[in-house]
């Protein structure tokens, strides 16, 4: 059994591989950085291989399936991605194109792709990271918000079609709260909720993988969020979000 992880050089993919790893899983570990994903490799007593790879190339995530489909994967980490914060007119679009390539894109193809591959096999494990932002609108986060809810909504609607299908294979999405990853610092923000560690994030995460958990809240917090989201009118869940990333932000807007 193989795992390919993407977004393995830091925070919670790095994480995930590691609880992989005690599981005697090998491990194909991508991201842009190959250093750090060196470094991990040293301390993981399982067979690792490193492809470098910019995900937000749609060429590469192609190619990047080319070289591992003979390789047995029979789990699939969607981890990579980033965000990009600020007023919607304000924020550099490319910049936001290259997000979306990363966040929705990427993972859109290679979930695709290697559910294909299980789907014959009729065994296999989908795990989508999406984020809390993935439940409600996002103002001052607009787009990032936008995209973790496009993969929450693709991962349920697959899920569903398998288990319509009578299909062995299991999709889950993980929708964690503030994690203390490099994340706030690409985005360019300062949360205001207490942030849980990566590692408890994945141990958690790939726990309930395993258990066939299907949306993966790690967090009494998040998952009183969660329900609270559900529960509150929209403009209600806008306001919240709008000045929970104000607060991030240091943001004058009114």
């Amino acid at each position: 059994m193989a795992a390919l992880i993407t977004g393995a050089s830091s925070g919670i993919g790095r994480d995930i591989a590691r609880e992989l790893a005690k599981k005697g899983i090998s491990l194909i570990l991508t991201a842009r950085r190959e250093a750090p994903m060196e470094e991990l490799k040293k301390e993981l007593s399982v067979p690792v291989e490193i492809i470098p790879c910019d995900l937000s190339k749609k060429e590469n995530v192609y190619s990047l399936y080319e070289k591992v489909k003979d390789r047995n994967v029979e789990i699939l980490i969607n981890n990579a991605g980033f965000g990009v914060v600020g007023r919607f007119c304000d924020t550099d679009a490319e910049r936001e194109a290259e997000m979306i390539a990363t966040n929705v894109t990427a993972p859109h193809i290679l979930m695709k792709l290697f559910l294909r591959d299980m789907k014959k096999r009729d065994c296999g494990y989908i795990l989508n990271v999406a984020s809390s932002a993935a439940f409600l609108p996002g103002p001052l986060f607009s787009s990032y918000y936008a995209s973790k809810a496009y993969l929450y909504r693709l991962s349920r609607a697959v899920d569903f079609e398998l288990k319509k299908e009578g299909s062995h294979v299991c999709v889950s999405v993980l929708c964690p709260g503030p994690v203390s990853t490099e994340f706030d610092s690409v985005a360019n923000v300062r949360f205001s909720l207490p942030s849980m560690s990566s590692r408890t994030v994945a141990e958690y995460a790939v726990k309930k993988m395993f258990e066939r958990k299907k949306v993966i809240v790690p967090g009494i917090t998040m998952q009183a969020g969660r329900l609270l989201a559900k529960l509150a009118p929209e403009n209600v869940a806008m306001s919240f979000a709008y000045n929970t990333q104000k607060r991030k932000l240091g943001s004058d807007e009114k």
